[in-house]
Formats: C-alpha cells, sequence, structure tokens
C-alpha cells in the first residue's frame, strides 16, 4: 500500500497528482479563446496554477485579460479548487480586495467531472451573468439589484480600462 509523508494512505495523493499531471498535459493542447492561458506557477508545484481568462469581446468586460490564480487542494478532484481574480475585477460575485470567487461549481456545486479548465470556463461565463443575490461586492450588486445598469456597466468597462487591458496579456 502506497503511504505518504504523514503514515496514511497516498492513493488519493497519487491519483489526484495523476489528475493534474493529466490536465496539465491538455492545457498545453488548448486551443480556448476565453481560456488563453493555463499551467502551473511551477513546473515542481502542479497544486498551484495560473491562467489568463480573455472576457468575452461583446460582453461587460469588452475583451479584457484577467489573471485567475488556481489552489487545488490534495482532495482534488473530489474537492474543488480555490481559485481567486489577481487582476482587479468589479463584479458582484468578487470579493474587490482578495480577487474570491463565489460560484456555486467551486463550491456546492462541484463534481469530480469538472477540470481546472471547465472551472476557468465557468469563472468566464459569470462574468458575463453576475448574480447579485451572493455577492462578495456589495456595491456591485447593489448597483444590478437598483436596476441601474447604466452604472454598472460603466464600472465594469472603467476597471477593465485601468487593470485587465484589451491588448493582450
Amino acid at each position: 500500500m502506497n503511504r505518504d509523508d504523514t503514515g496514511g494512505s497516498g492513493s488519493a495523493a497519487t491519483g489526484s497528482m495523476r489528475r493534474l499531471a493529466h490536465e496539465r498535459k491538455a492545457a498545453e493542447q488548448l486551443d480556448d479563446e476565453h481560456v488563453l492561458d493555463l499551467r502551473p506557477i511551477n513546473d515542481d508545484d502542479l497544486r498551484s496554477w495560473r491562467a489568463i481568462l480573455h472576457a468575452p469581446v461583446d460582453g461587460m468586460y469588452k475583451g479584457g485579460y484577467f489573471e485567475v490564480h488556481i489552489q487545488v487542494p490534495e482532495t482534488y478532484p473530489m474537492k474543488p479548487p480555490t481559485m481567486h481574480f489577481r487582476t482587479r475585477i468589479f463584479h458582484p460575485n468578487v470579493h474587490w480586495k482578495t480577487g474570491e470567487i463565489c460560484l456555486d461549481v467551486l463550491k456546492t456545486q462541484w463534481s469530480p467531472a469538472w477540470s481546472l479548465h471547465s472551472a476557468c470556463t465557468a469563472v468566464v461565463a459569470l462574468l458575463d451573468s453576475p448574480e447579485a443575490d451572493s455577492p462578495l461586492n456589495v456595491d456591485a450588486a447593489n448597483l444590478l439589484r437598483t436596476g441601474d445598469h447604466i452604472a454598472y456597466r460603466s464600472m465594469c468597462a472603467m476597471y477593465t480600462r485601468l487593470y485587465a487591458g484589451t491588448t493582450g496579456p
């Protein structure tokens, strides 16, 4: 039986690392207009990843480029990764200071069938489908709740211009 440093069964950790190695190979072949880059931050650590997400050009973030950091738990894929925006973004489901993302598939709706790439795709979809009822940024949520869509779109556009650019990473 495999054992890890703590004396417990290492089979789950080994399976997790095998899965992450497979996902790294798949990410090297990515041809995705919205998930431009997905890779481990350091080749020796498959638990910390970086993604570059490209917002839809016809959406609220007008083709901005966003860096997201992904921390993968030892229990992956049974437990979801933790994802944080490193690029500042104005969005009701993203904490304005920490970049924490509130998304059901990264919490209660996670399934081992999801991959890091599919989680990134879900984050891209969240950009133009905000959920004002579970906000991490109350100011953004209040603009949506009160129906001030012009102000909301203006703030999204301003943050994109200031922090996310539109000319590429």
